[in-house]
């Protein structure tokens, strides 16, 4: 079967799977219509086929187009092409496995030209995503330059030496410069939390500041 149409295709290419040929060659298409008709009945072992210029005007092709057609059948052994007495029909059972094989052919391009289309679609799928995180984290880097209470928050370490003790006497504020604003218990928030809130391994504690209060916060709840 001739297979030289088909070019080797590039999947970094997001447009090489387009190239590829959607549907084979006219002399295949002819060839695979002859055999048809070998299966089906309409022409027996033994019959002759129309001549070359009968197919040519039947399936509307060039007379080279038609020749090589029936190479393709001669060559697999179900035609015999005899100088002088036309082409012969010789193997009903040739053009039957033939046919299968073509069928697995066209199937397979099929699929390819199918995981072709699905990876160009996920490429272009993860550009559209990674175009859209840049604005998000864009949108929140401008958010956070624009809104100084966007508060930060830490875990608190479970062998932090700060645990059971309350805000008053950690003295948070005057400690870090930070403001708490809510402390994050077991899923539970508790909003604007006194200075008698005491805290607790792994509470998140969240605190508004300038970027300077972040280090001493941790430096604080990690003694």
């Amino acid at each position: 079967m001739d297979t030289s149409d088909h070019k080797s295709v590039d999947c970094g290419d997001r447009h090489s799977w387009q190239r590829i040929r959607s549907e084979p060659p006219r002399y295949q298409k002819i060839a695979w219509d002859i055999a048809s008709k070998i299966v089906e009945g309409e022409y027996r072992e033994g019959d002759k086929l129309h001549s070359r210029s009968n197919l040519t005007s039947q399936y509307n092709v060039s007379s080279e187009t038609a020749r090589r057609a029936i190479c393709i059948l001669d060559d697999l052994g179900i035609v015999k092409a005899v100088q002088g007495s036309g082409v012969v029909v010789v193997s009903s059972e040739k053009a039957a496995q033939y046919l299968r094989q073509y069928r697995e052919f066209v199937s397979l391009g099929d699929m390819r030209s199918s995981v072709l289309s699905k990876i160009t679609e996920l490429h272009e799928n993860a550009n559209d995503l990674c175009a859209q995180l840049g604005r998000i984290v864009e949108q929140v880097e401008h958010f956070k330059e624009s809104n100084p209470f966007v508060p930060y928050h830490i875990e608190v370490p479970p062998d932090s030496s700060q645990i059971s003790k309350t805000l008053q006497e950690l003295n948070f504020w005057h400690n870090t410069q930070a403001t708490v604003v809510a402390i994050e218990r077991n899923g539970e928030l508790h909003l604007s939390p006194g200075p008698y809130f005491s805290l607790q391994e792994l509470d998140i504690v969240f605190y508004i500041g300038n970027d300077e209060c972040v280090n001493r916060v941790a430096v604080l709840l990690n003694t």
